[in-house]
Order: structure tokens, then sequence, then C-alpha cells
């Protein structure tokens, strides 16, 4: 059976009247084993003040989106694809020069979309791949919808493969680690 990684998006949390008190005791409740924090529209101090109060409610691990100069603040980082490129035009080499920032001992997650980019991220010495989108949602309007050849995708991958974009609680994969289960659906 597939484990649990939450995707807590301040964005779709505060459409829905929530809070990341309540999110995180909805996630543990579901034994969820990752919590990942996504702010695409926050400043830097109010992201660093909820990944603090966020470690003092959650002591599982604890994953930040994009936002790497905050690693200190939790286990690790998950970048997409722009992000990996954005810091090296080689992704081996940005991947070493995210450790350097990082330190060796963060997670490190990257997002892939297709056969073409599990096999580069085979090469690349990270911890977890995110695919996807399995089906389509309302944060990531134009993401590729891979359906049911997500698993066959995933099979491709010698990372632990977290399923992301629509994913549901009874979804089944055999390829797949995780299934990433959005802050709406929790």
């Amino acid at each position: 059976m597939t484990k649990l990684y939450a995707l807590c998006d301040v964005d779709t949390i505060r459409k829905s009247g929530g809070d990341l008190r309540t999110f995180v005791a909805r996630a543990s409740s579901l034994d969820a084993e990752v919590l990942q924090y996504r702010n695409k529209h926050g400043d830097i101090a109010s992201i660093k003040a909820d990944l603090i109060a966020l470690r003092k409610l959650w002591d599982r691990f604890l994953i930040v989106n994009d936002h790497y100069e905050l690693s200190a603040f939790c286990d690790g980082i998950h970048i997409g694809q722009e992000d990996l490129y954005a810091i090296d035009p080689v992704p081996s080499r940005a991947i070493k020069i995210l450790k350097m920032a990082i330190g060796e001992d963060k997670i490190i997650g990257l997002s892939t979309h297709s056969v073409q980019e599990i096999e580069i991220a085979n090469t690349l010495d990270i911890n977890y791949v995110g695919l996807g989108a399995y089906r389509s949602t309302d944060t990531k309007s134009d993401a590729t919808v891979l359906g049911e050849s997500l698993d066959a995708i995933a099979a491709h991958s010698k990372h632990p493969v977290a399923a992301i974009g629509g994913v549901k609680l009874d979804d089944f994969f055999q390829h797949v680690t995780y299934r990433v289960i959005g802050s709406g659906l929790l």
C-alpha cells in the first residue's frame, strides 16, 4: 500500500477557510508521513513563520516547496523542473549546487512529468520524484494529465515516486511509494 504525502498549499487552505493547525490535524489523522508546505504568493518572512509553526505541529518529514533558502526550518525541499534548470542548465551540477546550499542531510524531491524526466532524475543524487499530474487540478491548470499511464512511467524510476496532481485517498498504484493528497482533498 502506498504511503500518504500531504500537500499543504496555503492558497487552497485559505480559500476553504482553513488554517495550518486544522490541516496538520487532518494529515495526522490520515497517518501522512510527509507534509510539503507550498506558498506561491507569500513573502519569505511569512513562509518562514509558517514553517516554524508547522515544525511545532508536525513531527514527521516536513518539506518546503521551492524555497531552498529556508531548508534550515524543515527536513528538505521539493523543486520543479524550471527551478532545477534555473540553478544550472546541467541537472547534476544543479543538484550539487543545491546540496551545497542546503546541506547533504536534507531531502531533495524533484517534480517530473514524463519518462524522459524520470530518466534524467535517475542520474541525480535526489531522494524522490514527484510524478504527475494524475488528474487535472485547480492549482496546476496547465499540467499535462498522465492518467493511468502514471503508474507505468513510475516503474522507470530508481527513486521512490510520489504521485501528484488530483490524487485521491482511494487511488491505487503499483509502482508509487507516496500518494500526494492536496489541501482541498484533506
